[in-house]
This record gives structure tokens, C-alpha cells and sequence, in this order.
């Protein structure tokens, strides 16, 4: 009895958990992404870009069906669908002849381009994929606003600003470290060069001492030189003077 009980409570989680990973599971769900909003110019053209996210290998079965809104209009048309591999562009609507598809979904891409934009195709483009069995997810939507000639939004006005001051604090700092390492090496070029000279003049000192150290002893001889030569020709005379005295006698 209590094994049969611990049985059926078992199924019963058992189903719990897999009705839990197969419904509920938002692993299961598709991602769809597009741009907020994209802007073109009179007789351009415009990429609308689409791209997904699915938990499931792409399947031949892939669906992508683009949806547009008037900006001043409620209601809502279907303007492209790719199936079965093959995309197909409405007969209806103002769309038909300038749509093209360049998505591709093994790639989960998506996307197409409208050329030839006007004024009247602002509004507001739905992007939806379904790969089954993945068919559980949100659409996205992209808005088209049609000028023209495109403004230069605030923040990319404020994001060039910001760059350009980021710019010139990045020079300055590099100039700054430039001119000290510059400087430093000078210095250091310079101490070397007063090095160098002080030891030349330390060297040349040195050879000056030692040759006022040698230089006495020569002094002294030379003198003593002179004095014996000296007292040599006072003896010489001498003699001379002597003999002299002599043969006067």
C-alpha cells in the first residue's frame, strides 16, 4: 500500500517536472532582437534588421514574417513571410516592389531592405520567428522614421564631444610624459658629460703633482752640479796662480 503511494507521488512529480521543462521552461522560448528605431532619407534605402535566438537546431520548418503599422494608421499588415526556405514579399500595399530579402536563418538572421523610402513609410515594423518546435516567444518591433536628410541625434553630438576631449586629455598626457622623459635623459646626459669632466680634471691634477714631485731632486742636482764645476775652476785658478808665483822666483 505505501509502496504503491510512493509510487504514484513519484509519477506524479515525475510529470510535474517534465510539464515544468516542456511548458514553463523559458529555455524554450525564442529571442527575437531589432533595432528601437532606424532613420532613412527621401529615396534611399533602409536596412530593417532582425536577428534570433532559438534553443532549437533551424529547422526546415522556419518561419519569419514581417508585420507594418502606419504611423497614422491602427492597423496592422502583413508585408513579407519566408517559408519553407522561400521568401515571399505581399501583393498588397506599398511594399511589394520595394522589398528585399537579404536575411538568412541558418544564420538567424532575418533581415530585409526597403528602398526608394518616402515619407509615407514611417511607422512602425514587427519582426516574428517561429522554428518548431520552438514557437514560443515575443516579437520585436523597429520603428522607421523617414527625413529629408538624417538628424544628427543628441548623443552621438555628446559621444563625439566626449571622444574628442578624452582625445586631447590622452595628448596632453602623452606630451607631458614625452617632454619630462626627454628632459630627464638630458639631464642625465649632462651629468655623465660633468662626470666625465671632473675626472679629466682630477687625472690632470694628478700628473701636475707628480711631476712638481720629481721635479727637486733634478733642481738639487743641477746645483750641486754648478757648485762642484764652481770649486773646480777656483782650484784650477788657483794652481795657475801658484806656478805663476813660482816662476816669478
Amino acid at each position: 500500500m505505501w509502496a504503491q503511494d510512493a509510487s504514484g507521488r513519484g509519477s506524479l512529480v515525475l510529470v510535474a517536472a517534465l510539464f515544468s521543462a516542456l511548458v514553463l521552461s523559458p529555455t524554450l522560448a525564442i529571442h527575437v532582437y531589432t533595432h528601437r528605431e532606424v532613420h532613412g532619407t527621401v529615396g534611399s534605402h533602409v536596412t530593417l534588421s532582425c536577428s534570433f535566438w532559438s534553443s532549437e537546431w533551424i529547422s526546415e520548418d522556419v518561419s519569419i514574417t514581417w508585420l507594418y503599422q502606419p504611423e497614422s494608421g491602427k492597423d496592422t499588415t502583413s508585408i513579407f513571410h519566408f517559408v519553407k526556405g522561400q521568401p515571399y514579399v505581399d501583393e498588397v500595399g506599398t511594399f511589394k516592389n520595394r522589398m528585399e530579402w537579404v536575411g538568412d536563418p541558418h544564420r538567424k538572421d532575418g533581415s530585409i531592405v526597403i528602398h526608394d523610402l518616402d515619407y509615407t513609410d514611417n511607422g512602425t515594423f514587427t519582426c516574428d520567428v517561429k522554428n518548431p518546435p520552438d514557437i514560443v516567444g515575443k516579437s520585436s518591433q523597429v520603428t522607421l522614421y523617414v527625413f529629408e536628410k538624417v538628424p544628427t541625434r543628441y548623443g552621438v553630438v555628446l559621444g563625439s564631444v566626449i571622444g574628442g576631449v578624452l582625445g586631447l586629455v590622452i595628448l596632453v598626457v602623452v606630451l607631458a610624459y614625452l617632454i619630462r622623459y626627454c628632459w630627464l635623459r638630458r639631464q642625465a646626459t649632462l651629468q655623465r658629460q660633468l662626470s666625465a669632466m671632473e675626472k679629466g680634471k682630477l687625472q690632470r691634477s694628478a700628473k701636475d703633482t707628480s711631476k712638481r714631485g720629481r721635479q727637486p731632486p733634478v733642481l738639487y742636482a743641477m746645483l750641486d752640479h754648478t757648485r762642484s764645476t764652481k770649486a773646480a775652476s777656483e782650484k784650477k785658478s788657483k794652481g795657475i796662480l801658484s806656478e805663476s808665483r813660482k816662476d816669478k822666483k
